[in-house]
């Protein structure tokens, strides 16, 4: 690290958890992001000042002016711009030191099974259900730590599934993938501006600690938000022994189809 690096990120390097080996570690890191609205957002802002060496960001959106009231990443000039130049634009005035990659494309299986396999971690900030699904097999097909959130009205929800370890339960063992099961848009049901925030800079923590293998990461627990009250849950997750997405023969040969 030179003389810049050691000052940007000096903060870490007085953690004795991270300190040199580990910031060299996130410098050396890649994450992919599914989402840069109001979870992506925070998330990516937080990994990208973290010093995380490259930031994979997918989102086939354009900026509205209804994303500003919570979406960080962006601001007014943004609208109508893609949502991943958006972001790399203001990922790169925080730190250029770091590689921002943009895929403004609808995250397919194909896509995500290309992009997820030589990732160290993967954060899902998608908003509806088939995505999830989607980079959920992707994930598993790879092996790879999901960081995955949620955020309605006033309530938050956040674990992870680290996929890495054969006893992990994964998206679908706790939202089995019924057919029509639809998620509540935040243009229907509203959403409280700063939970997303809350959420999404948990999911950065968690990424980190992933990456860096410290502390106690939410492997095997759901954490609840109510953004009303701030009553936190935590709701312990155990695998689904019947689970067709875990227990699938066939889960690396990833559905092109979609």
């Amino acid at each position: 690290m030179d003389d810049q690096q050691l000052l940007r990120y000096s903060r870490h390097l007085l953690l004795p958890e991270i300190d040199i080996p580990g910031q060299k570690k996130l410098t050396h890191s890649s994450v992919f992001i599914l989402g840069a609205g109001g979870l992506g957002s925070p998330a990516a802002l937080y990994l990208a000042a973290s010093g995380v060496g490259k930031l994979t960001i997918c989102d086939h959106d354009q900026v509205d002016l209804t994303n500003l009231q919570r979406q960080i990443l962006h601001e007014t000039a943004s609208i109508g711009k893609f949502k991943t130049d958006s972001a790399r634009n203001t990922l790169q005035r925080i730190n250029p030191e770091i590689e921002i990659i943009s895929l403004p494309e609808q995250a397919t299986a194909r896509l995500l099974n290309r992009e997820i396999k030589s990732v160290d971690a993967v954060i899902d900030a998608s908003d509806n259900f088939s995505t999830r699904h989607l980079i959920n097999q992707a994930c598993l097909a790879h092996r790879k730590p999901l960081i995955s959130a949620a955020a309605v009205r006033f309530t938050g929800q956040i674990t992870v599934f680290d996929l890495r370890h054969p006893d992990s339960p994964c998206y679908h063992c706790l939202f089995p993938d019924s057919g029509d099961s639809d998620d509540p848009a935040c243009a229907i049901m509203g959403v409280f501006s700063p939970l997303t925030g809350i959420i999404g800079c948990i999911q950065a923590a968690e990424t980190i600690k992933v990456l860096l293998g410290i502390g106690e990461t939410l492997h095997g627990r759901l954490l609840l938000l109510d953004g009303l009250t701030m009553h936190w849950r935590s709701l312990k997750l155990s695998k689904d022994p019947q689970c067709p997405t875990c227990h699938s023969a066939s889960v690396q040969n990833l559905s092109d189809s979609q």
